[in-house]
């Protein structure tokens, strides 16, 4: 089992949902988020006047799969569809899940997901 947690700009977040379902990944968690990486944030200009903007708003996407070629799936959705070719795109992770329940029917793992 793996978790995959992407890191991405929030008007990519509906184009990566929209591969997601395509790609067969039924559930995920978002979350807003804001942060730097690199870039180390960035100026803007407000009428007549620059201010500097340390945190730009990110989106993180939870995603849990049972097996590598889901997790591929899912990874690749994200890659294609989150690109727009400029600093700041974000980061995809993946972990490994060593074990899983559902509270409500006390389910393990594949059949928790």
């Amino acid at each position: 089992m793996k978790k995959i947690e992407a890191i991405i700009k929030p008007f990519k977040l509906e184009d990566v949902k929209e591969a997601l379902v395509e790609a067969g990944i039924e559930g995920m968690t978002i979350s807003e988020l804001k942060g730097y990486g690199r870039q180390q944030g960035h100026t803007e200009l407000y009428r007549g006047t620059e201010y500097a903007i340390e945190f730009t708003p990110k989106i993180k996407i939870e995603i849990y799969v049972s097996n590598n070629e889901f997790a591929q799936r899912a990874i690749d959705a994200i890659k294609e569809n989150a690109l727009t070719g400029k600093i700041g795109d974000g980061k995809i992770f993946v972990s490994e899940i060593s074990n899983v329940i559902r509270i409500r029917t006390g389910e393990e793992d594949e059949e928790a997901l």
